[in-house]
């Protein structure tokens, strides 16, 4: 069967064009912008990528064509597939039909830590030996993409509560049915498609009706908003989570079923408590103590399906992360560049945390475009001052689209602070004030020009060292 899939590098659907690609089937995709880490991944599966949506991207005709979420009428690929017929689906639908069928399916939910919780949980099953399946919304490291079949039973999905195409608007993951579900925390989000919490609340109610009696639904204990989604209905067993500073670990009946110990404030050590009983420590190069939740997570999960907890903490020892996720890109004469993901004042302030807890006094600075359609239409400006507060330096970026200004963030915030419009000023102004010990964290959901490469480029030039 040939497939063309319409929004194929975004990280749900390259995913998907993967797995496709590993049933048998002929795939082809058209996307408006193409970049890396997708694109260079579907290139290395030998997928035809196609620049656009041109209705010519359909000749000769598909069998079927998978429409992403980013897709509206209007779009000419999209009125091309209707007017003529060709059958069409959403990606969330073929993934349930095509692949999750009989399988136990392991959902990670929740508005922040979902790509990188679902590839701790595919990586703790792999190293315990479950040849898991999985589709990850990034392009993990420790494996050859970001989606797999697999060998056994278990298939771990990254579960998004985003909408599933133009014409279906319930959630992704109201299609997965998963047998143990980790909802790993909720706040207001996707303001392009959700009213506020309350509608974000309903879909995650839809998800839990989902869960058999007979799974498992791994929560926070102290996330008031996801106490209120159990509590309007749930018919599943509920272990909780609870994250813990350095002896604070409880013991007895009204302790959480889970708990991570964290045994250092940067959160690069922490021990794993499971009903009153330590099972060992995990030691790794993560930092942020909301990737310790993440961490007590996967293993929680894990253990659900039969891994014993002290292997997931073997093998949440040696986690080689997620690209994009506090990606170190390289070192040119002691700074240090990093890529991230977060494009929510709560992600990106924990993530400056974690850092901050890593690198001591050593300066940070912060880059960041407010890029996702939530930032554009301004629903978390307010909070985004005080998110970069463990930086030393923050540069906000301003880009295209964005249809409220950035000065007021910069005139609230808690350390220095500039608006910048243009890459090349950004990066002659790191290349002319970064000194040795500094780290600069590049926060994007997208792109961003290109800054990443072009800002190590212009330090090595800088410093004589060539690439």
């Amino acid at each position: 069967m040939h497939i063309h899939i319409l929004g194929i590098c975004g990280t749900f659907m390259g995913s998907l064009a993967v797995l496709a690609k590993s049933l048998g089937h002929q795939v082809s995709g058209s996307d408006a912008s193409v970049y890396p880490p997708m694109s260079t991944q579907l290139a290395a599966q030998g997928i035809d990528l196609m620049e656009g949506y041109a209705a010519e991207h359909l000749q000769p005709r598909p069998d079927l064509v998978i429409i992403g979420n980013a897709m509206s009428r209007g779009n000419a690929a999209v009125e091309y597939v209707l007017n003529e017929g060709i059958a069409y689906t959403s990606g969330p639908a073929w993934l349930a039909q095509q692949v999750l069928q009989g399988k136990h399916v392991i959902g990670v939910a929740g508005t922040h830590g979902k790509t990188t919780t679902t590839t701790m949980v595919a990586w703790v099953l792999e190293q315990a030996g479950l040849q898991p399946g999985f589709l990850i919304g990034g392009v993990p490291q420790g494996f050859d993409a970001s989606a797999r079949l697999g060998g056994g039973q278990y298939f771990v999905v990254e579960a998004d509560e985003y909408d599933s195409a133009f014409f279906d608007k319930r959630s992704k993951f109201v299609h997965y049915a998963p047998r143990t579900a980790i909802l790993n925390n909720l706040e207001f989000d996707h303001a392009d498609i959700f009213d506020d919490l309350a509608a974000i609340q309903k879909q995650f109610h839809h998800l839990v009706r989902t869960v058999p009696g007979q799974g498992q639904i791994l929560m926070p204990a102290d996330e008031p908003a996801l106490d209120e989604v159990i509590a309007k209905g749930c018919w599943t067993p509920v272990a909780t989570m609870a994250l813990v500073m350095s002896g604070q670990a409880q013991t007895g009946a009204s302790a959480p079923v889970w708990q991570a110990e964290a045994l250092t404030q940067d959160g690069s050590t922490y021990a794993i408590w499971h009903q009153g009983h330590c099972y060992g420590s995990v030691n790794w190069p993560l930092t942020g103590l909301h990737n310790v939740r993440n961490g007590l997570a996967a293993i929680a999960a894990a253990a659900h399906v039969g891994v014993e907890v002290t292997v997931a903490i073997a093998a949440l020892s040696a986690f080689p992360g997620v690209k994009r996720r506090m990606e170190q890109l390289g070192i040119v004469d002691g700074v240090t560049v990093f890529d991230d993901f977060a494009h929510h004042p709560t992600a990106i302030r924990t993530t400056l945390e974690g850092l901050r807890g890593r690198v001591g006094q050593q300066r940070i600075w912060a880059v960041i475009e407010p890029r996702s359609n939530t930032m554009r239409l301004g629903a978390h400006k307010d909070g985004l001052a005080a998110s970069a507060a463990a930086a030393d330096q923050v540069i906000w970026y301003q880009p295209s689209g964005l249809d409220w200004d950035l000065a007021p963030v910069v005139a609230d915030s808690p350390v220095p602070a500039q608006v910048a419009s243009d890459v090349a000023a950004v990066v002659a102004r790191l290349v002319a004030e970064t000194r040795p010990g500094d780290a600069v964290v590049i926060m994007s959901n997208g792109g961003f020009g290109g800054i990443h490469q072009k800002l190590l480029a212009a330090l090595r030039e800088k410093s004589g060292v060539v690439a």
